[in-house]
């Protein structure tokens, strides 16, 4: 069943976005748990020592790497699609999905968007938690971010950990907004489909018309 090419290209371009957002957000992550010599700093605790920052608490590695995991699935997944779009498109002029498929892509919309959720809910309160450890009036800091100009104690670097922490947490965001219209557009395109099958069988067509020649009366099998 071929499908309206203009949502088709709107898919094509979330699709892009969704890879684009999945890659800043495992990048972002890594690169900060690098600075912090391998720590996940979500949920994560520092306090102020007379002139520079010292890690107190930091969250299991495992945290970080789940958001990284599914952020990299969700960006292989995207690319894949990509690629198919692509080929399909350049090999039969058309791309063309049956009823299955789309099911089965709102299957997997809807994982993605419980995952996506699940690691924006972990940057977010993850990185708050850290910041209420940032933020203290002995410190003499109003601002998450101000700590970024601050010294902290090797091989600890946090010139960018709140940049970094916030770019991934955007990322994940837009990411899951960006399945929200895909599984809209998946919908639409079920919807597109039942209306042009049915708009496909001639509504004036006699039964005789519509029968096999074979199982006609008066022919013999």
């Amino acid at each position: 069943m071929a499908l309206p090419r203009p949502l088709l290209l709107l898919e094509l371009l979330l699709y892009s976005c969704c890879f684009i957002c999945g890659i800043i957000t495992a990048a972002t992550l890594t690169i900060s748990q690098g600075d912090f010599a391998g720590r996940c700093m979500l949920y994560g605790a520092v306090r102020f020592n007379v002139s520079e920052f010292i890690v107190v608490q930091s969250s299991a590695p495992s945290v970080c790497y789940f958001v990284s995991a599914i952020s990299v699935c969700v960006a292989v997944f995207c690319f894949s699609s990509i690629l198919y779009f692509v080929y399909t498109s350049c090999l039969e002029g058309e791309i063309k999905r049956e009823r299955l498929w789309m099911n089965m892509s709102l299957i997997v919309c809807g994982v993605f968007l419980f995952f996506l959720l699940v690691t924006g809910c972990i940057l977010k309160v993850g990185r708050d938690r850290l910041c209420d450890s940032v933020v203290q009036k002995e410190n003499n800091i109003t601002k998450c971010e101000e700590a970024q100009g601050k010294q902290w104690a090797k091989p600890m670097i946090g010139s960018n950990f709140y940049s970094r922490l916030h770019s991934a947490e955007t990322a994940v965001w837009v990411n899951f907004f960006s399945w929200i219209i895909i599984v809209v557009l998946v919908v639409l395109q079920r919807r597109w489909g039942s209306e042009y099958s049915s708009r496909g069988e001639d509504p004036g067509a006699s039964p005789s018309e519509t029968e096999p020649f074979f199982n006609r009366p008066g022919h013999p099998q």
